[in-house]
């Protein structure tokens, strides 16, 4: 199914996908843990199973794409142009791509049964997996299987701010709420390491995306912001924002990145081929390979494991999983 990938603006999703081919199951007595009670976790592994009745099984005809928020989705529709061209070709279905406008929008999109694949970012993962029915299974990584990214705290070149302790009776730019490297991390690791508490001791402002926290800085519209640093690495490779207007105070440990996965009700036989497009994609000369530059493939990840960092500081956090 050669040719150019569809576009789907938000408006118009239920259009794509009628008869309601994804509608939200119906509670169920199992085991679940965290999850929402429309799923299940018969085999402990946090994330919903696959339904057993048939007859909750989705196949649609058309797959429904979403990438995490981004500041200019025009340019990650030409990014993802030619992964969803190979998406159709091992599936044999039609594949549109949806802009996001939010991670919220995101995971409600999913959970009301019109999004069928998705990349979420870091934070918002366990939210989508647990309120969603998310089940996430890839990751961009390289040859050897590194992958991940660290959350900075910015400032402006010539800011007098020289540490973290300095951000004390300053405004701080978070990103959005559910972000791990732009709220809940930078959050819980001021506290910690620097008895800094939001709206005590400093005043935190949200800029809705980590792209507009960077620029915010650049442009000294923000005094300091939390953001991930392979956006920021990103912008900079791509000259939308001068390297040397921005200077870094602090650097954690390194998180796992934006996760791959798809809807937890999607037929068997379709959930192997999905997984097959993503781990036989080829890489090189691809626009994902100049857009990522650093990653070179999929690799495997489990949300067991690889994301246990992540619901940690989320504990230390006081977040939730609630559904609304």
């Amino acid at each position: 199914m050669a040719g150019q990938i569809r576009v789907l603006a938000g408006a118009f999703v239920a259009l794509i996908i009628s008869g309601g081919l994804m509608g939200t199951p119906r509670a169920q007595d199992c085991p679940r843990g965290d999850l929402d009670k429309a799923y299940c976790d018969r085999d402990n592994d946090l994330v919903a199973d696959t339904p057993t009745d048939a007859k909750q099984l989705v196949n649609p005809p058309t797959l429904i794409f979403a990438y995490t928020p981004v500041e200019d989705p025009a340019l990650y529709t030409k990014v993802w142009d030619g992964f969803l061209r190979h998406l159709e070709k091992v599936t044999g279905k039609k594949v549109v791509f949806f802009p996001v406008q939010s991670n919220a929008a995101e995971i409600e999109t999913m959970r009301s049964g019109r999004l069928h694949i998705a990349g979420v970012s870091t934070g918002p993962t366990p939210i989508a997996v647990n309120c969603a029915g998310y089940v996430p299974f890839a990751i961009m990584g390289t040859k050897d299987g590194r992958f991940g990214y660290e959350m900075e705290i910015i400032v402006p070149a010539d800011s007098p701010i020289k540490t973290p302790a300095d951000i004390k009776g300053k405004k701080l730019a978070f990103t959005a709420p559910t972000s791990n490297s732009g709220f809940k991390a930078p959050s819980v690791l001021l506290e910690s390491e620097f008895n800094l508490v939001a709206k005590r001791d400093y005043e935190p402002v949200f800029s809705g995306k980590h792209d507009n926290s960077v620029l915010g800085v650049a442009n000294k519209d923000y005094e300091a912001a939390a953001i991930a640093n392979e956006v920021m690495v990103r912008m900079f490779e791509r000259n939308v924002v001068d390297k040397a207007k921005i200077r870094t105070i602090y650097k954690s440990a390194t998180f796992p990145t934006t996760s791959y996965g798809m809807a937890h009700n999607l037929d068997p036989a379709l959930q192997a081929k999905i997984k097959e497009a993503f781990f036989t994609f080829p890489w090189e000369g691809s626009a994902l390979k100049a857009e990522f530059k650093t990653e070179d493939r999929f690799v495997p990840i489990t949300y067991q494991k690889d994301w246990s960092v992540i619901r940690k500081i989320d504990a230390a956090s006081g977040v939730k999983y609630a559904c609304k």
